[in-house]
C-alpha cells in the first residue's frame, strides 16, 4: 500500500476494462485517480466504488478526439491539485476487424483518431505541466500487436505500433526533465473489447464464445488470457518510484504468448 502516495493520475479511458482496473489500482495505492471517458454513468460508477474503499477518485468526461476538451481537462486537474504525476494514455477502440483492402478511409482514420491522435493531444496537454514540476510518468497502453504481426483488426494494430514508437520518442524528448515514458504491451486479457471480438468470430464462424475463449487460452503457454489487473500492476510499477531509472522500455505482460 501507498507506492504511489499522493500523486495525481490521469486514466484516460478508465470507465472500463483494463483502465478502470488501473485506476482503481493505483487508487488503492495512494494516487488520486482522475477518471476519464465519455460515458458519465460509468465513470461515477467507479468513482463511486474507488471512493466508497476510502481511496481518492474523481470523474471529469472526456472524448481523447476533442483537444480543445483535453486542455479543458487537464487544466482544470493541475489548477485543482497543482501538479500532474501520472498519465496513463489507455483510450483506445479497435476498429472493424476485416482486411486492410476493406477498409474505408473513414473507418481507419477513426481508429487512429482515438488511438494515436487521442494519446497525442493527452501528452501535448499534460506535459507542459510536467515540465513545470520537473517530474512525471506517462504510459502508453500499447500491445502485444504493436510489436508482432496477427492477420486481423489492422488498424488497431497499427496505431498501437504508433504508440509503442510515441512512447520511445517523448523518453527521449522529455527525459532532461524528469519525465519518464514507457509502454504496456498486454496479450490478450479478458475485457470487453476482447469478448466483442469473439462474438464477433462466434457469428463469422458458429462456435461458440466459450469454445472460441478455450482456444484463445490455449495459445498462451501458461494457460489462459489475463485479467485487467495483470495490467494494472505493470503500469503501477512503471509509475511508481520503482522505476525510477526505468524510460523508453517495453513491458510485454502476455502470459508468454510472444515467446511461442
Amino acid at each position: 500500500m501507498g507506492r504511489i502516495e499522493g500523486k495525481i493520475a490521469i486514466v484516460t479511458g478508465s470507465t472500463y476494462g483494463i483502465g478502470r482496473a488501473t485506476a482503481m489500482l493505483l487508487a488503492k495505492e495512494g494516487a488520486t485517480s482522475i477518471i476519464t471517458g465519455r460515458s458519465e454513468d460509468a465513470g461515477k460508477a467507479c468513482v463511486k466504488d474507488i471512493n466508497g474503499n476510502g481511496c481518492k477518485a474523481e470523474y471529469y468526461q472526456l472524448d481523447v478526439t476533442n483537444e480543445a476538451l483535453v486542455k479543458e481537462v487537464a487544466d482544470e486537474v493541475y489548477n485543482k491539485y497543482g501538479r500532474i504525476d501520472i498519465l496513463v494514455n489507455n483510450a483506445g477502440v479497435a476498429g472493424p476487424n476485416k482486411p486492410t483492402h476493406e477498409y474505408t478511409e473513414k473507418e481507419w482514420n477513426s481508429t487512429f483518431e482515438v488511438n494515436v491522435t487521442g494519446a497525442f493531444l493527452c501528452t501535448k496537454h499534460v506535459v507542459p505541466y510536467m515540465i513545470k514540476q520537473k517530474s512525471g510518468s506517462i504510459v502508453y497502453i500499447s500491445s502485444i500487436y504493436g510489436i508482432i504481426g496477427a492477420p486481423d483488426i489492422p488498424a488497431y494494430h497499427a496505431t498501437k505500433a504508433a504508440n509503442r514508437v510515441m512512447a520511445k520518442i517523448d523518453a527521449l524528448l522529455y527525459a532532461k526533465d524528469n519525465i519518464r515514458v514507457n509502454s504496456v504491451h498486454p496479450g490478450f486479457i479478458w475485457t470487453p473489447m476482447v469478448k466483442k471480438l469473439l462474438e464477433e468470430q462466434s457469428k463469422k464462424t458458429g462456435m461458440s464464445v466459450e469454445d472460441l475463449k478455450k482456444e484463445l487460452d490455449s495459445r498462451h503457454p501458461i494457460g489462459h488470457v489475463g485479467e485487467p489487473n495483470d495490467i494494472a500492476y505493470g503500469v503501477l510499477y512503471l509509475v511508481s518510484d520503482e522505476a525510477k531509472f526505468v524510460t523508453g522500455s517495453e513491458l510485454v505482460i502476455d502470459g508468454g504468448y510472444t515467446s511461442t
